[in-house]
């Protein structure tokens, strides 16, 4: 029973099929039918003009956005959990070219602009010091907090006030969405790209880049290429996205996450580390109760000495949801 992480889960059926029926010939790289229905659909999916573009990881998506915005003398600003720090290697500063993070705090590893500008302001203006060039903000957060429309707008009203670049790693940006109702473009806000993710949700090996500035996909095309994300058949990967954003499969496979979760953190009670709004759960537990819980067949991660870190996704079965949240229920 399996609640490592939703990149364990299945691949849906649908992106199958949507795969089965790309396999004709047709353009390579981005010039086929379905790479080139990807911006209307975005388009018609936030409401306003997009450029979108396909890769194949998260890593990739979130680097390559953020070097449309960051020259590598310049930095980001990120909060000191996000993923573009803890978790992609290095990954930023190899494809922003030696740009620094810039770490800033805040409960449930989001950013507020008060934290920003705490991080900001002692920066001298001048070349002698690393000057900020973007803040990067996740949604979902790393624990599993989503960002309110109001405080995307205090923090796009911010950035646009220092003339920083906003991106959003929505790596389980479906999952935000569905929490505050299923608008895509409420989720977002009014950010200049998006990592939106797939892999997570269903997907197999396909995360989209949505630029609501088509100037900088211009930018990032040419990048992309460089750095070794171009492939060749680039309609399975399209394939993919649209087969998700088909009558809203995205938000049906971030709904049922999010309703597993939910029946985990009813049981969980005050065991919870953080609200749980997405499909994340993290849990107040003991070695012992760890050993307990894995000794019944459950697979999660140890968040620390005294928590856990359980995920749920799209695919979770009702009964090992069910079973868990019993067993967490009797600890």
């Amino acid at each position: 029973m399996k609640f490592l992480s939703d990149n364990a889960a299945r691949v849906h059926p649908k992106i199958w099929d949507a795969m089965k029926a790309a396999d004709a010939p047709d353009s390579p790289y981005d010039g086929d039918g379905l790479s080139r229905a990807l911006d209307e659909r975005f388009s018609a999916l936030f409401g306003r003009e997009c450029a979108a573009l396909w890769v194949a990881t998260g890593t990739a998506a979130n680097c390559l956005a953020l070097s449309a915005m960051v020259e590598p003398h310049g930095a980001v600003i990120c909060h000191r959990e996000a993923h573009i720090e803890m978790d992609e290697g290095g990954a930023p500063g190899f494809f922003l070219h030696g740009a620094k993070l810039l770490l800033a705090d805040g409960e449930g590893a989001k950013i507020t602009p008060e934290a920003a500008a705490k991080v900001i302001d002692p920066i001298r203006d001048g070349v002698h010091q690393v000057q900020p060039h973007a803040i990067s903000i996740t949604q979902a957060s790393e624990y599993g907090r989503v960002y309110r429309p109001e405080e995307l707008a205090a923090l796009s009203d911010f950035a646009k006030a220092r003339g920083l670049g906003l991106h959003m790693d929505g790596a389980r940006f479906g999952n935000a969405a569905a929490f505050l109702g299923g608008n895509a473009a409420q989720a977002a806000g009014n950010v200049d790209a998006l990592s939106f993710g797939m892999v997570k949700n269903g997907g197999m090996s396909a995360e989209a880049i949505v630029f609501f500035d088509p100037a900088l996909a211009e930018k990032v095309r040419f990048r992309r290429k460089r750095a070794g994300h171009l492939q060749s058949k680039g309609r399975y990967l399209a394939a993919q996205i649209l087969a998700m954003l088909e009558d809203d499969l995205w938000l049906d496979n971030a709904r049922a996450a999010n309703r597993a979760a939910a029946e985990i953190a009813a049981a969980a009670k005050d065991r919870l580390l953080h609200a749980v709004e997405a499909n994340e759960i993290f849990l107040v537990s003991t070695p012992a109760e760890r050993k307990a819980l894995r000794g019944q067949g459950f697979e999660f991660y140890d968040w620390g000495d005294d928590a856990a870190r359980l995920v749920t996704a799209w695919d979770s079965q009702e009964e090992h949801v069910s079973a868990l949240a019993r067993a967490i229920a009797a600890l």
